[in-house]
């Protein structure tokens, strides 16, 4: 999709286009996520893209032959991240309320340090189509697997009977943590640290109620 190498055009207004071509490649995507995250995907024409990103339309289109290939690849590289950022941390990790606590921290932490990633991916989901959509789509059900695993192993080790409903529960899990962007503003709010782990701790309290091992985090 982004085979070609070279230099794109410049406006001369922003010199961080001008490093390597992953840099550059960046450097536009993160214009982009910012772009689509204030005014939507739909508003977000390539021309103003090319403008947030300081960057000529010509130079845009030596990245991106359409803005969907843009957003696609906004999304591929948050779920991604997410999905082998996840995979590693849970290495070694045996205890399923670890995991969770791992999975919540993780999320937070990614999120807090790319909120706009957070903010154009929520409300974006439905706006790829085709082989874009099925990829974009297929990273998304991996961490969905991913949580919902660890989920199922906190039902069946700590709560087995329990009337809850799984899938709600981890959509619930995921409703909290999807919308920190709401309202969550790390620079003048609590730690991600923080706010992850009395995520954890309600979410907990909901599953498995107020038992000293959530109180306590051991």
């Amino acid at each position: 999709m982004f085979e070609r190498e070279g230099r794109p055009a410049t406006t001369g207004r922003s010199p961080d286009v001008r490093g390597t071509y992953d840099e550059r490649l960046n450097h536009i995507l993160e214009a982009a996520t910012a772009l689509i995250a204030r005014v939507g995907y739909e508003k977000a024409s390539t021309r103003a893209v090319a403008e947030a990103a300081g960057i000529s339309l010509a130079g845009l289109y030596h990245y991106f032959d359409s803005k969907e290939k843009m957003l696609f690849l906004i999304q591929f590289r948050t779920f991604n991240s997410l999905v082998s950022g996840l995979r590693e941390k849970l290495h070694g990790v045996a205890d399923p309320i670890e995991q969770l606590r791992v999975m919540v921290r993780a999320h937070v932490g990614y999120f807090a340090a790319n909120m706009d990633a957070l903010k154009a991916c929520s409300h974006e989901l439905d706006s790829l189509t085709g082989e874009a959509d099925q990829e974009a789509r297929r990273l998304r059900h991996d961490y969905y697997d991913l949580t919902r695993g660890i989920v199922d192993r906190i039902f069946d080790t700590h709560a087995s009977e329990t009337t809850l409903n799984r899938h709600v529960a981890t959509m619930s899990l995921f409703g909290m943590l999807n919308w920190l962007y709401r309202w969550y503003v790390p620079k003048r709010g609590c730690s991600p640290t923080t706010v992850a782990n009395q995520i954890t701790t309600q979410f907990l309290h909901g599953v498995l109620g107020d038992s000293e091992r959530v109180r306590t985090g051991h």
